[in-house]
């Protein structure tokens, strides 16, 4: 492996297992490094820190190691078997009441730049560093060696979450097996998943706790989710005993997929309206009122220099929900922005309040689930944030 040399006191992160190496702490790279290749960080006197991935940009190392190793299959097989052998400890089961979950989760699984989903006896990976994607055979024999279970099919599902000019002329694709979907099932409740054609690997995964905590007071309410992609929220409520749901989405596409999931529910006479429409239209002028929202939008910054813009968007939001709802009104609002960070999307409900001239009590604090593991050392890998709110 070639070396990568920091400046003088420019170790400290490192030092303190935060395995992240920006291009302003480094003072010298050996000649010939690509993107992707393995690289050892050392200090300015030559000792070693660390070993990870290299890539040109701002953060230049991903250390996946703080000791020496050899990135062997057996490197990856026995990080891959701790990652499972948590989730198992979690209750996590390919043949539970719930078979889909985050099998790795980058930092916090101590492989940055990398993320794998489990539905059911498929494993969708999605490398978002060169290095990641350049190892992804071994990744997957890894996979298949792990015990703990039977995988059926690997799916490679990284080209969207590459640099463009990196991914241009290569493909996702099945490094086992084959099959674009299935039926999973979570706290229960079934969901049909596509991995080749859906959002993300398929699913989003890090709402099963919220969706759970949303049966609690969903039941005799009417019931809007918004920005519902395959209707997670909706199930959750239908199943509870909603007097009513109706889910909102502008993709077409989304639709079906909620319809899709509604019709695995097995009860009768549901209530549920798909409306295909503009969140932010439709909460201006709803087609009826609602006891309880969701409001679970994309990110809608994902650089530091879109988050004002992002802050003011997640403001007129909020504040249009809250203003619809009546008096004794619940809301479960989210953002999955990584760079508005708790403190600020908390700020920003509370400028949502106060312009919808309410009086709001916090019920819950929300957050990603325990198979979204965040690295102590690494608090950037805490990006989902909620709040269940009361509205008088």
């Amino acid at each position: 492996m070639k070396k990568i040399t920091l400046k003088s006191k420019r170790d400290a992160s490192v030092k303190r297992f935060h395995p992240w190496v920006f291009s302003g702490a480094i003072a010298k790279e050996e000649p010939g490094i690509e993107d992707g290749d393995w690289v050892q960080v050392c200090n300015h006197k030559g000792d070693l820190l660390g070993m990870g991935h290299f890539q040109d940009g701002s953060i230049r190392v991903r250390i996946l190691s703080f000791t020496p190793i050899e990135p062997t299959v057996k490197f990856w097989q026995t990080r891959i078997q701790k990652a499972l052998d948590y989730r198992l400890s979690l209750g996590f089961k390919v043949d539970g009441s719930t078979n889909c979950f985050r099998l790795i989760h980058g930092e916090g699984d101590g492989l940055s730049g990398l993320i794998i989903d489990v539905y059911h006896r498929t494993a969708v990976i999605q490398c978002h560093t060169i290095g990641m994607y350049r190892n992804r055979a071994f990744i997957a024999e890894a996979l298949k060696q792990v015990r703990g279970w039977e995988l059926e099919t690997i799916y490679d599902k990284s080209i969207d979450s590459l640099p463009v000019e990196y991914a241009t002329g290569k493909r996702n694709e099945f490094l086992l097996g084959e099959g674009s979907g299935d039926i999973v099932r979570e706290n229960g409740q079934r969901f049909q998943v596509n991995w080749v054609q859906g959002q993300k690997t398929g699913f989003f995964l890090d709402q099963r706790d919220n969706r759970q905590l949303l049966g609690r007071y969903a039941k005799g309410k009417k019931v809007l989710n918004a920005f519902c992609y395959s209707g997670g929220f909706s199930i959750y409520a239908l199943a509870a005993g909603a007097e009513r749901v109706d889910s909102v989405d502008i993709s077409a596409k989304a639709m079906q997929l909620t319809d899709a999931n509604v019709a695995l529910l097995e009860q009768e006479n549901l209530q549920h309206q798909s409306i295909t429409a503009d969140v932010l239209k439709f909460l201006k002028a709803p087609e009826q009122s609602y006891d309880l929202m969701v409001v679970d939008p994309p990110a809608f910054a994902k650089s530091v220099k879109k988050r004002h813009n992002a802050v003011q968007a997640y403001k007129r939001l909020n504040a249009s929900a809250i203003r619809q709802l009546p008096p004794g009104g619940i809301l479960f609002t989210f953002s999955c922005s990584q760079v508005v960070n708790k403190a600020l999307f908390y700020n920003t409900i509370v400028a949502a309040g106060l312009e919808a001239k309410r009086q709001i009590k916090v019920m819950h604090h929300l957050t990603q689930p325990a198979d979204h593991p965040v690295n102590l050392f690494h608090p950037e890998g805490s990006y989902l944030k909620g709040l269940v709110v009361f509205v008088e």
